[in-house]
């Protein structure tokens, strides 16, 4: 049976940059949309509102809101450089080919810090969340579950796993649209207290601290640019990728100032919170439970739990075995990652890897009493440093180098974008700042000892060239 056209021009895309294509071209946009609601989990805050309530002074709407508008710009970056370079590999391969090979390993470097320890989190999160739940299943049995059940899914294939996101993303929907619903009713019958202190409170408002909280709540939008990953694997190609990116983060901004805005009017305790923030990460339970009762707290706590730890850490996954895949074919990770399954057309070594990294790193976080958080903050340090390479890319690759015209485009939006998530980065966690500029000296060290190797950072199709076939092997 002959390609459909389509197809045929993005292989063509691919060839023009040394690349065959090797994964299976099945997803939709509906398909992207749900992966990315799915990677950013729709009710991602539940999770997280004590700390970013704690963080902002109570303004976590506010936080919120401002992500949004941060990571706007961010995705329209995405827009630009994915038409440009329409393959898997998202910051490494916008800052290689935008910028130079040795910066595109520097940010490949840095992104890894995000999407390698992303599961892990995940994992973690979910397992003690389900451990406190059902005290009698210990934290590495949940973790193992986890673990083992979303590798399967993805090593059978990408349709698989988006039939399985799409699942589970309506459950989620189901459950936070009962929370909407039941936290309105609640408020309308004189149950909290109505208040915009939310979006804005003279008595607590300083710009640094709205960054710091700013910081935090990044962690709720990471996945929208998941999608760029799956750029070799959506049916309609780059710009396709980008209409789905930029979706899928205003919908899911909608949605988390919505849910937030309203667990904060019913937070009992709102000065408790302020002073002494939330450890148990409960602040959101105990809101749903002074809307609903008991019923709601369990159901919001249950279901947030088994987001993270099936769909959500299901596609980080994917996503994280698609990085190695791209920077391992081009010879900057070892080339065992860079093995496609020809039955399923899935990286599978690289998913079988990043399953093992995600449980090996999740029982050892389970023993640290700082686990969850230390992995945040990393997490969402080494993401807004990527994001700042890529705004960076964007610049350098269409106004200085192709010319281009569109000041608007090409300078002024990836500029804003650097600067709102610039002052994020400088007023983030200090322990964030130091662990990541440490990972990022580590990466220096590797590239050092590419170039002393003989394996300097070098991207096939800097200029247009003929397909290669060296750069993969099939199993």
């Amino acid at each position: 049976m002959p390609e459909p056209a389509e197809d045929v021009v993005h292989e063509q895309d691919l060839a023009r940059y040394g690349y065959r294509q090797e994964l299976s071209r099945q997803l939709r946009f509906r398909d992207l949309i749900a992966y990315g609601l799915v990677y950013m989990v729709p009710i991602a805050p539940m999770a997280i509102f004590g700390s970013v309530y704690a963080g902002s002074g109570g303004m976590v709407a506010l936080a919120y809101g401002i992500g949004v508008v941060a990571l706007v710009f961010t995705a329209f970056s995405y827009a630009q450089m994915v038409r440009a370079f329409p393959m898997s590999g998202s910051v490494y391969n916008y800052a290689g080919r935008g910028i130079s090979a040795p910066v595109g390993f520097l940010a490949g470097w840095v992104i890894l810090l995000d999407y390698v320890l992303v599961p892990g989190l995940l994992y973690l999160v979910a397992s003690v969340a389900m451990h406190s739940t059902v005290p009698a299943v210990p934290v590495w049995l949940w973790l193992l579950g986890f673990v083992a059940v979303n590798t399967v899914v993805n090593s059978v294939g990408i349709r698989m796993t988006a039939v399985v996101t799409r699942v589970m993303l309506v459950g989620e929907l189901i459950v936070l649209a009962i929370f909407l619903a039941v936290a309105g009713w609640a408020l309308a019958t004189g149950k909290g207290r109505f208040s915009w202190e939310a979006f804005y409170n003279a008595d607590t408002f300083t710009w640094p601290v709205v960054a710091g909280a700013v910081s935090i709540a990044v962690l709720s939008f990471l996945g929208f640019d998941g999608i760029s990953m799956l750029a070799e694997e959506s049916k309609g190609g780059s710009r396709q990728i980008g209409r789905a990116m930029a979706a899928v983060l205003v919908l899911a901004g909608v949605l988390f100032v919505a849910q937030t805005w309203l667990a904060a009017m019913l937070v009992p305790d709102p000065a408790g919170l302020l002073a002494e923030g939330d450890p148990n990460g409960t602040a959101f339970y105990d809101a749903a439970q002074v809307a609903g009762g008991g019923w709601l707290a369990t159901l919001c706590a249950v279901a947030t739990a088994i987001a993270w730890g099936l769909p959500n850490s299901m596609v980080a996954q994917v996503a994280t075995s698609r990085l190695l895949y791209a920077m391992a074919r081009d010879r900057q990770l070892p080339a065992f990652l860079a093995k496609v399954s020809i039955r399923r057309n899935v990286p599978i070594n690289a998913t079988l890897l990043t399953g093992v990294v995600s449980l090996v790193l999740g029982l050892y976080m389970a023993t640290r009493a700082d686990g969850i958080t230390l992995l945040s903050s990393l997490i969402n340090f080494g993401a807004m440093v990527a994001f700042l390479v890529l705004h960076v890319s964007v610049v350098v690759h269409h106004l200085i180098r192709q010319r281009s015209g569109n000041w608007w485009a090409h300078l002024v939006m990836p500029g804003i974008g650097f600067a709102i998530l610039a002052y994020v980065v400088v007023n983030a966690n200090i322990a964030a700042q130091r662990l990541g500029l440490a990972w990022l000296a580590l990466g220096m060290v590797v590239l050092a000892g590419l170039y002393v190797s003989g394996r300097r950072p070098a991207l096939s199709g800097l200029a247009p060239v003929q397909p290669q076939s060296r750069h993969v092997e099939r199993v």
